[in-house]
């Protein structure tokens, strides 16, 4: 069963995944925001879950102290599933006189990314397609992103350990990686000039 793991709503249940998402384990979202914890990543942060399943990666940024979160899923069901496990983090916020910014919006990824205002900037941002992404599409999302990043942004992108590695469009580096048998975690940044 997925959980929030920590912070104002942690070991809240979340509802069942919608087929076809495959949910990230506990263990490896509690590796992702034990790294993003200590960098004190979260406080205030604008978060952005793309390709979101049930929603457990921006809502556990927002138990953890996001300011704001938008999900990003196009599956119907999979949206409902979003939209009732916001439901649940909105409510543990509320009783503890919290608050946080929490969208879903159903549509593909691309779509939702050509039709970002300018003006949007995420501080961090998850990318956990489902395997059968090509890393085409996967690239085509990351230089769709990359205008909307804060210069400090971390993006945490998430793919199988069986799929070649993304060759990272200009503007990024690869901060990190880390394999969790099935999965791979790459931790990317801004490039930097100096």
């Amino acid at each position: 069963m997925t959980r929030i793991i920590a912070g104002i709503a942690g070991s809240r249940q979340l509802a069942a995944p919608a087929s076809p998402t495959r949910p990230t384990s506990d263990r490896i979202r509690e590796s992702i925001f034990n790294r993003l914890d200590n960098w004190d990543a979260l406080a205030e942060a604008n978060v952005l879950d793309l390709y979101a399943g049930t929603g457990a990666l921006a809502l556990e940024a927002v138990s953890r102290g996001a300011a704001s979160a938008v999900l990003v899923e196009k599956d119907a069901k999979a949206v409902a599933v979003c939209t009732k496990n916001t439901g649940f983090v909105l409510d543990a916020l509320k009783a503890a006189k919290a608050t946080a910014d929490v969208k879903v919006a159903q549509k593909s990824v691309d779509a939702y990314l050509s039709a970002l205002l300018t003006t949007a900037k995420f501080d961090v941002v998850f990318i956990d397609p489902p395997y059968d992404v090509d890393n085409a599409m996967v690239e085509a999302n990351l230089a769709a992103l990359l205008p909307h990043l804060d210069a400090r942004a971390i993006v945490v992108l998430e793919r199988s350990s069986r799929t070649e590695a993304v060759s990272l469009p200009e503007g990024y580096e690869l901060e990190d990686e880390k394999n969790y048998g099935d999965t791979i975690v790459y931790w990317l940044g801004l490039k930097t000039d100096d």
